[in-house]
């Protein structure tokens, strides 16, 4: 079939071949898509590219439309139907030939098998590039759907990163399948529903597709939970009745307000999406009349002086709510997004939510990185939106290089990829945004790698804070480094980004590789130990366990023991089943599981193992080990509730663990004092503490008006358990303590 556009016969169009395997094919009959379909294409395109353009594009549609002859769709209707509607999304977008060339190839490759060199030769190596950034890895096989879909990503996300129009051809592939997924059986539609949700729906918020976002969301909402859909859908429907005279009441008088202070405006009213109703009614716990009782109003007006200026004259008309406006025209969003909110109490008392912007900011609103997408170009002639993606983007592939496996990749990525952010100020008043809960830490990174890496301090709006410390909007944040200052496993616990993430991780896992090694090794033969096989296995077993695990060497395999990367009780069932066979290295029996020997800690080791923050276990508690994933082993007292709660979640994690015999140091542990309000008690008790041959750490104070009570904090460093109670004691007999207590998590 041929485009109906006088040069459909050129002579450049493909010689007949035989028709690729590809997806099952139901008719070997020619294509019959509708001519409307393809003119409403060629119209598009003709509205912005080049006769010379629009013919490359011509010939694209004519190659994959032979490449998906006789190829149907689920729905019954022509494959081909799908690249044009792909192509179509992207064209109101305004993307260039290459782009849209991609947007009507971008099944070829997976579906009929045809080779990236092929279109190379045929296209140019961009377009080529882009389709091969769209396909699937179909061809390599994987170990599990989970891990073939986390590479699939990956290598999407990775493609997106040399060129965002990528993700853009993806999006609009996205979308087009979600709006025909009706035809899918129940089980399949959940679970495309469902990834896009996770995944695609934040990316296209992060790149201010907003358009695409809010459909998008809607469509995965009505997919996952179709009831709920369908009776929000029927109740929105009936109360757009009751509320038409109140939005008429408001938008006429606005508009005349407006009009009489002499701006020139358009304004119109805003409905909430059904996904917006619903995430509202159950974060909020709102019914459905409070969620529709709250009114909103777009005004567009012609500079950004006048922005401010319609603000004054609304909350002239209407009074403002205290705390509800958002100046996002100053401190814009990290998607690019910029508008004046407020909300105000219009007629009968009900709020009214406007949202005031320049027509280059609905734009790029609607559109985001689309309206006015750039690529490959120096970063002067970008535009302040286009360098956050680019920035974006380039972090992906700073993640990628520290990130051990495809899941693990698109974990960091998804962590980046919340609406919500915190806008905060290096001294130097530049903005940073980072997601909504980032740290001290997390801001560090965002920096430099470099300088996460080096971090000892942080002081937030001129005050020394801890790195934990979670920033808030407008915070002004200072980092404080040292060259000898290197990442803690702990910091794993509060971190908020991909970033500060994977670069954490990847600290840990190229440092103190050799301590590592061993501690897998002792964990591997603890697990052997339990199922009665020896730690020397034989060299077949060997191999075998290699080859299945993916792992280089045994080193590598008690590695990612010893960083909790690999538990070892799996491990030690997989040898087990491997060895069944095999009886002559198995024993005759197992020992009992009280023979098998503890994990021994003398608290000096380094990243590998670490003593848990939560409850700071010392020497003579009886302690319980945990493994978590790329932070070792994490020693525990075994009365800790947060450790009781992660145990009754993830048995398999732990494992018996006891301390040595020589412990030549000291262990931090936490104690409270509750003490008379009164002139120099706090040193009496420091030095009470000095003499007792404790070490003072940090101390904290709160102070108890209603009681004349001021409860102290200290963090102190003693020998073990016998050494604490001594220091406690004496503490007790110092004239004005009241209580002496550890503090417990």
């Amino acid at each position: 079939m041929n485009l109906s556009t006088p040069d459909s016969t050129h002579s450049g169009n493909p010689p007949a071949r035989a028709k690729r395997p590809g997806k099952p094919q139901e008719t070997a009959e020619p294509t019959a898509i509708g001519v409307a379909s393809v003119t409403q294409l060629v119209d598009k395109l003709s509205e912005y590219l080049t006769p010379v353009e629009l013919k490359k594009v011509k010939e694209a549609y004519r190659f994959s439309d032979e490449m998906h002859l006789g190829q149907v769709r689920k729905s019954g209707e022509p494959y081909i139907s799908h690249p044009i509607a792909v192509a179509e999304i992207c064209a109101e977008w305004k993307l260039d030939a290459q782009a849209i060339m991609a947007a009507l190839l971008h099944d070829v490759i997976e579906d009929q098998d045809v080779k990236k060199e092929e279109l190379i030769e045929r296209f140019g190596p961009q377009v080529a590039n882009l389709v091969d950034g769209l396909s699937k890895l179909e061809k390599i096989e994987f170990q599990s759907l989970v891990e073939a879909q986390a590479e699939n990503f990956r290598k999407m996300l990775l493609a997106m990163a040399s060129d965002v129009r990528v993700i853009l051809i993806k999006l609009a592939d996205r979308l087009h399948n979600m709006r025909t997924l009706g035809v899918m059986v129940p089980a399949k539609k959940r679970r495309i529903a469902g990834e896009t949700m996770e995944v695609y729906v934040p990316i296209a918020h992060r790149l201010g597709l907003n358009n695409i976002y809010r459909e998008l969301q809607d469509l995965a909402f009505s997919h996952l939970y179709p009831l709920r859909y369908r009776t929000l859908s029927k109740a929105v429907k009936a109360a757009r009745g009751n509320r038409r005279e109140v939005v008429k009441k408001i938008l006429e008088a606005v508009k005349q307000t407006l009009a009489m202070a002499g701006i020139h405006a358009e304004v119109y009213g805003r409905e909430k999406t059904l996904f917006g109703i619903y995430k509202k009614m159950r974060n909020k716990h709102l019914s459905f009349s409070q969620v529709l009782d709250v009114y909103g109003f777009r005004v567009v007006v012609d500079s950004i002086p006048n922005c401010y200026v319609a603000l004054g004259t609304l909350h002239g008309l209407y009074k403002p709510m205290p705390g509800k406006f958002k100046d996002y025209i100053a401190i814009r969003k990290i998607n690019g997004y910029q508008s004046l909110h407020t909300t105000l109490i219009g007629p009968y008392g009900t709020p009214v939510e406007f949202q005031i912007r320049t027509q280059d900011m609905h734009r790029t609103a609607e559109s985001g990185v689309a309206a006015h997408w750039l690529y490959k170009t120096g970063d002067q002639n970008m535009s302040d939106l286009q360098q956050r993606t680019h920035a974006w983007l380039q972090s992906l592939l700073d993640i990628q290089q520290q990130t051990g496996d495809s899941a693990e990749f698109l974990e960091h990525v998804k962590v980046d990829l919340f609406p919500d952010s915190v806008y905060v100020f290096t001294p130097k008043s530049k903005i940073i945004a980072l997601p909504r809960g980032a740290t001290a830490l997390d801001f560090a990174y965002s920096i430099h790698t470099g300088i996460g890496d080096h971090c000892v301090a942080v002081k937030i709006n001129n005050e020394t804070q801890p790195l934990r410390t979670e920033l808030h909007n407008g915070d002004i944040v200072e980092i404080v480094t040292d060259p000898n200052s290197r990442p803690s496993p702990t910091w794993l616990n509060y971190v908020r980004t991909g970033k500060a993430r994977s670069a954490i991780r990847h600290h840990l896992r190229t440092v103190n590789v050799n301590e590592s090694v061993e501690l897998g090794q002792e964990l591997l033969a603890q697990a052997l130990a339990a199922r009665g096989i020896q730690p020397e296995l034989p060299a077949a077993t060997i191999d075998k366990v290699l080859a299945e695990s993916s792992a280089k060497s045994m080193e590598e395999l008690y590695a990612d023991i010893g960083i909790g990367k690999r538990m070892p009780a799996l491990v030690a069932r997989h040898i087990f089943g491997l060895m069944e066979g095999e009886t002559d290295v198995l024993p005759s029996s197992a020992p009992l599981a009280g023979d098998i020997d503890p994990v021994t800690i003398y608290g000096s080791e380094g990243v590998s193992v670490q003593l848990a923050p939560c409850c700071l276990p010392i020497p003579g508690d009886q302690i319980v080990g945990q493994l978590r994933r790329d932070q070792g082993l994490v020693v525990h007292t075994a009365d800790c509730l947060p450790a009781k709660r992660l145990r009754a979640k993830e048995p398999d994690r732990w494992i018996a663990v006891q301390w040595g015999e020589e412990l030549n140091r000291r262990f931090d542990c936490r104690i409270r004092l509750l003490i008379n309000n009164e002139k120099g008690i706090l040193a009496r008790v420091a030095a009470e503490i000095g003499e007792s041959d404790g070490n003072i750490t940090y101390v904290g104070m709160d102070e108890d008006d209603e009681n004349m009570m001021t409860q102290l904090r200290f963090t102190i460093q003693v020998k073990d358990r016998v050494h604490l109670a001594h220091l406690i004691r004496n503490l007790r007999r110092v004239a004005g303590v009241n209580r002496v207590e550890r503090e417990r998590a």
